[in-house]
């Protein structure tokens, strides 16, 4: 891979192969980490892809680097080359909540902590784009973290919020209908979370969530 200083790298496993991204877990300088490499996409015009691609990384990059210091559960960045379009992020311990809810070991304190957790990434200013149940890590001490911020936005606004709050329900429903109220739980700990001089509030964004899932139903 063009660009990657293989000899800080060592490969142990593939994680993902994606449409847009193939992921691998490894070490990083001996730091258990995973590498994320956008592929190219042959139907697009070559530089339109690469701008696409840069400014994917960019963004994704931006907001980790932002989190940190701010102790928000997410991956550490760790190295980065935008023009390879490959970044090294630090590896999150744990299992995507999508499989705690498929096994039924999800407890509904673990839900709320869930829409804690968003509430504390949008009062940062910052709405993740693609809030499903395989971006929501849950490790072995039952502690919530989010991953892949390909698709989040800087200064989002309150639309983006509730849409982060619908892709999860529109996650929960299709793939964990069984789970009865989760979505209701994870609204129960993002209101509980929320701090009364942070704007948009708590109850806007949950009403806004409310007027979209309203909307989807309509149209649906």
């Amino acid at each position: 891979m063009a660009g990657l200083h293989f000899q800080y790298w060592n490969e142990s496993e593939i994680i993902h192969e994606g449409a847009e991204a193939r992921v691998t877990s490894g070490l990083w300088l001996g730091i258990p980490a995973v590498l994320k490499a956008r592929r190219k996409r042959g139907y697009r015009h070559p530089q339109l892809d690469a701008r696409l691609t840069k400014s994917r990384i960019s963004v994704e990059a931006k907001i980790l680097s932002r989190l940190q210091p701010n102790n928000f559960p997410s991956p550490r960045l760790l190295e980065l080359d935008l023009e390879a379009g490959w970044m090294v992020l630090s590896r999150i311990n744990g299992i995507p909540i999508y499989e705690s809810l498929i096994n039924e070991s999800v407890s509904e304190k673990e839900l709320e902590m869930v829409g804690h957790t968003i509430r504390n990434l949008h009062e940062l200013g910052f709405s993740h784009g693609d809030l499903t149940t395989h971006n929501i890590m849950i490790d072995a001490n039952r502690k919530i973290s989010l991953l892949d911020f390909g698709l989040s936005r800087i200064s989002a606004e309150l639309e983006h919020f509730g849409q982060d709050l619908q892709v999860l329900n529109e996650c929960l429903s299709a793939s964990h209908s069984d789970f009865d109220g989760a979505i209701e739980m994870v609204i129960s700990g993002y209101r509980k979370a929320s701090t009364p001089t942070i704007t948009p509030s708590a109850e806007s964004v949950i009403s806004r969530f409310n007027d979209i899932r309203n909307r989807v139903r309509y149209l649906g």
